[in-house]
C-alpha cells in the first residue's frame, strides 16, 4: 500500500542518516581533541579512571620538586662537611709538626687558631634556603619522597629523612677534668702520652673538675687508633662518686678494644684514677678528650693548644677523633643525596608510565579515526543520496491520477 501520508522508506533513510552524522561527528571530535574520551559521557569509568591518574601525575610532579630541593640542601651540606674534613687534616699536619722540640710552637699555634676560625665559617655558611643541616639547629629534616595510592583509594605521602650532624664548635667550656693526668692540656681537658712498647706507663686521672659533670658530658680515650667514649648519665651526676663511675665505665669501654699488650688499672684508693701499662710488641699514643653535653661535634677544636710538648701529644689523638666525626657526616649526607638522586629519577620514570597509561585509556587512535572519517564521509553522501530518492517515491502515485 501506498500513502502520501506516510514515507516509511524516508523514515528509515532518515534514522540512518542520522546515525552517520553522529559518529561523523564523533569521529570528528576524536580528530580535534586527540582523545576518543575527552569527557564523562564518552565512557564514565575510563574518564573517571583517568582524572585519578591525571591527579597523581600532578602530585609527583611536586614531589620531584621537593626532591630536587632537598638534593640541593644534601648537597651543600655534603660539601660542606668535605671542606671541614679537608680542613681537619691540614690542622693535623701543624698538630704533627707541633710533636718535635725545635719549633716555634705558637706560631704553629696561630696556624691552627685561623684554620679553626675557618672551619666556623664554613659551618655557618652551609645553608640552603635558610635551612643548615651541618651547625647542629636540625636533628632531621623530612624530604617529601613519594605518593602512595592504596587499593582502597586512600592517599598518603612517604618521606625521605636526612639526619643532620653537628659539625658546629661551640658550647664547649672547659671543666679541667684531666687535670692530674699524664701530659695534660693547659685547660685541663685533653691529655695525652706514649705508651712505649714494653715499658710504656701513663696515667688518667677523671675529675669533676672546676665545675660538676653534667648528663650528657662524654669523656674519650683514643689508644693506638681506637677510641672509647663514656658518656656520664644522670644517675653518676646524682652519686657522690661521681669520678670513680665515669673512670669504672671509661675503663671497660677500654678494654673492650682488645688492645693487645694494654693493661688498664683502676686505682679505688685514688679517685677516678686509670693506671695504663704497655706490655706490648708496640708503641701506643694514648690522647683524653672531654666533650660538654649539648656541645658541638667539633667543639674539641676550641681546646687544641700545642703550645706545650704535652698539649701537642694530647692534640695528635683528639684530632682524629674530630676527622672522624668530620669523615662521618660527609658519608652520612653523601648516602643521602645518592638516596633522594635514585628516588628521583625513580618518580620521574613513574610519571612518565602513569602519563603513557593515561594515554593508552583515552587517546583517540589516529590512523583508526582518520580512515573511519573517510568511510564515514562516504556513507553520509549515499545516506543523503538515499534520503533523496525515498522523498520522491510518493510523486509516483501522482501517475495513478493520469
Amino acid at each position: 500500500m501506498s500513502s502520501i501520508l506516510t514515507n516509511s522508506s524516508a523514515m528509515v533513510a532518515l534514522q540512518t542518516l542520522r546515525g552517520i552524522n553522529s559518529n561523523l561527528s564523533k569521529t570528528q571530535d576524536e580528530i580535534s581533541t586527540g582523545k576518543s574520551v575527552g569527557s564523562a559521557k564518552d565512557n564514565a569509568a575510563v574518564w573517571a579512571i583517568s582524572k585519578v591518574m591525571e591527579a597523581d601525575v600532578k602530585g609527583f610532579k611536586g614531589i620531584s620538586d621537593s626532591l630536587a630541593l632537598g638534593e640541593s640542601t644534601v648537597a651543600v651540606a655534603r660539601q660542606a662537611a668535605e671542606t671541614v674534613t679537608d680542613l681537619m687534616t691540614e690542622i693535623k699536619g701543624k698538630i704533627v709538626a707541633a710533636q718535635e722540640d725545635n719549633v716555634d710552637r705558637g706560631k704553629i699555634q696561630t696556624d691552627i687558631n685561623s684554620l679553626v676560625d675557618q672551619v666556623k665559617s664554613v659551618v655557618g655558611a652551609a645553608q640552603f634556603n635558610g635551612l643548615n643541616l651541618v651547625d647542629g639547629s636540625n636533628a632531621s629534616i623530612d624530604v617529601l619522597a613519594s605518593l602512595d595510592r592504596q587499593a582502597g583509594g586512600s592517599v598518603t605521602t612517604s618521606s625521605i629523612t636526612i639526619n643532620g650532624q653537628n659539625l658546629s664548635t661551640g658550647a664547649y667550656a672547659a671543666k679541667d677534668v684531666f687535670g692530674a693526668s699524664t701530659g695534660v692540656s693547659a685547660n685541663g681537658d685533653t691529655a695525652g702520652f706514649q705508651l712505649d712498647n714494653a715499658t710504656g706507663t701513663g696515667t688518667i686521672e677523671i675529675d669533676d673538675g672546676t665545675t660538676a659533670f653534667a648528663a650528657g658530658d662524654k669523656v674519650s680515650v683514643t689508644i693506638g687508633g681506637k677510641t672509647a667514649n663514656y658518656t656520664v648519665t644522670a644517675d653518676d651526676v646524682a652519686a657522690t662518686t661521681t669520678s670513680d663511675l665515669v673512670a669504672v665505665g671509661l675503663k671497660s669501654a677500654i678494654d673492650s678494644l682488645g688492645i693487645t699488650g694494654l693493661t688498664v688499672d683502676y686505682d679505688s684508693g685514688t679517685p677516678g684514677t686509670l693506671a695504663f701499662t704497655n706490655a706490648g710488641a708496640k708503641d701506643l699514643t694514648v690522647s683524653a678528650q672531654f666533650k660538654n653535653a649539648g656541645s658541638g661535634g667539633l667543639a674539641a677544636m676550641s681546646s687544641i693548644d700545642v703550645s706545650s710538648a704535652a698539649g701537642a701529644a694530647a692534640a695528635l689523638g683528639n684530632i682524629e677523633n674530630l676527622i672522624q666525626t668530620g669523615i662521618d657526616a660527609a658519608a652520612e649526607f653523601g648516602s643521602a643525596q645518592s638516596r633522594i638522586d635514585i628516588q628521583n629519577s625513580f618518580v620521574g620514570k613513574l610519571t612518565d608510565s602513569l602519563r603513557a597509561g593515561i594515554g593508552s585509556l583515552v587517546d583517540a587512535d589516529m590512523e583508526e579515526a582518520s580512515a573511519r572519517l573517510q568511510a564515514l564521509q562516504v556513507q553520509q553522501q549515499l545516506g543523503v543520496q538515499s534520503l533523496s530518492i525515498a522523498n520522491q517515491a510518493p510523486q509516483s502515485i501522482l501517475s495513478l491520477f493520469r
